[in-house]
């Protein structure tokens, strides 16, 4: 028994003086390994939202700020997509603006558009929107039926616009002389042309209208109720309580429909090819740029016949830059006017 403990009490000692020690004096110490930091939360927090924003700002980054800079440098420039861009300083701008026989009709009938649909289209749209709200009967009937026209192709309800509203064949006239009414020549006749347009805007604004039935049917019925004890009637109603609860539902379909209204292309163009016999858009000698007239000629169509019918991009990118510039100083007008876009006050 003492033979074993003494021997291993032995082969502890030499254990321990086997294992390695820590220099001692002033010699310099080995390096140790640095301890990783653990991640912060908010910088995890900052890496989950860069990884769910990447296909956005990957997106914008493409899609927006690259053909905008793109846009910008070609506007200087004379390119035709064959040869390589030759710098022409401000040679597209000064004609854009002073020589462009075309620019003048294009810049009125767009601004027509601007004026006269975008206010039809939300004031017809909040009416619909009015009465289906208050409908007590076959509701999920008439709201259907009210948004179906929106969910219509805008060439396919451009060509069925013209058929219906044919001078000669059209339905429309026909039913007008049943009650002794000659109606108007329509799309072939320069003072209805746009018209017509805003009557087809009014049949597929199905779009807005479903919006603004959201909000009518947000508004709280206590305030009707109480408006109502006061002795408040119904135009009184709308006033004060309807139009100021849902104002910046209307502040986003006037700022929205204003920017569809700066670019309205598909609708005036097929409407000029269609009822001029020729349905042909931009290129071509078959093309009837405006038809009739020059009344459905709007700004990005005329966008549209320089880049790809003549291939004068350079003077396109030009009209473009221009374009998005009238287009950011208009919205920001629009929304310094329209209260609910201002900040409240304290």
């Amino acid at each position: 028994m003492s033979v074993t403990t003494k021997t291993t009490g032995r082969e502890a000692r030499l254990a321990r003086s086997s294992r390695p020690t820590a220099p001692t004096g002033s010699g310099p110490v080995p390096p140790t390994a640095p301890r990783r930091r653990p991640r912060s939360a908010e910088s995890r927090r900052r890496l989950v939202a860069l990884t769910m924003l990447a296909p956005a700002l990957a997106g914008l980054v493409i899609f927006f700020a690259y053909p905008l800079v793109a846009s910008v440098f070609y506007s200087f420039t004379r390119y035709n997509q064959l040869q390589e861009p030759e710098f022409v300083g401000l040679l597209n701008y000064r004609f854009l603006f002073t020589q462009d026989p075309q620019i003048g009709p294009a810049v009125v009938n767009t601004l027509w558009f601007v004026v006269i649909l975008v206010p039809v289209r939300i004031v017809c749209g909040l009416l619909v929107a009015g009465l289906l709200s208050r409908a007590k009967t076959a509701t999920g009937f008439w709201r259907t039926l009210f948004y179906l026209p929106a969910l219509v192709p805008p060439v396919a309800s451009v060509v069925a616009f013209v058929f219906l509203f044919n001078p000669g064949t059209g339905p429309v006239n026909q039913i007008l002389r049943v009650f002794g009414i000659d109606g108007p020549l329509w799309f072939n006749d320069p003072a209805w042309s746009k018209p017509s347009l805003v009557i087809m805007g009014v049949w597929v604004m199905g779009d807005i209208m479903i919006i603004f039935l959201a909000s009518l049917l947000d508004v709280p019925r206590d305030l009707y109720e109480a408006a109502s004890l006061d002795g408040a009637n119904g135009v009184q109603q709308v006033r004060h309580i309807t139009l100021p609860t849902i104002a910046p539902v209307i502040g986003f379909a006037v700022v929205t429909g204003v920017i569809a209204a700066l670019q309205y292309f598909t609708e005036a163009a097929v409407a000029s090819g269609v009822a001029s016999g020729k349905a042909t858009i931009g290129g071509g000698t078959a093309a009837q740029l405006g038809y009739p007239g020059t009344s459905l000629l709007t700004y990005t169509e005329l966008l549209y016949q320089h880049g790809f019918a003549n291939f004068q991009f350079g003077y396109a990118s030009a009209m473009a830059v221009v374009l998005f510039v009238i287009t950011a100083i208009v919205l920001v007008l629009t929304m310094r006017r329209i209260s609910v876009f201002r900040p409240e006050e304290s």
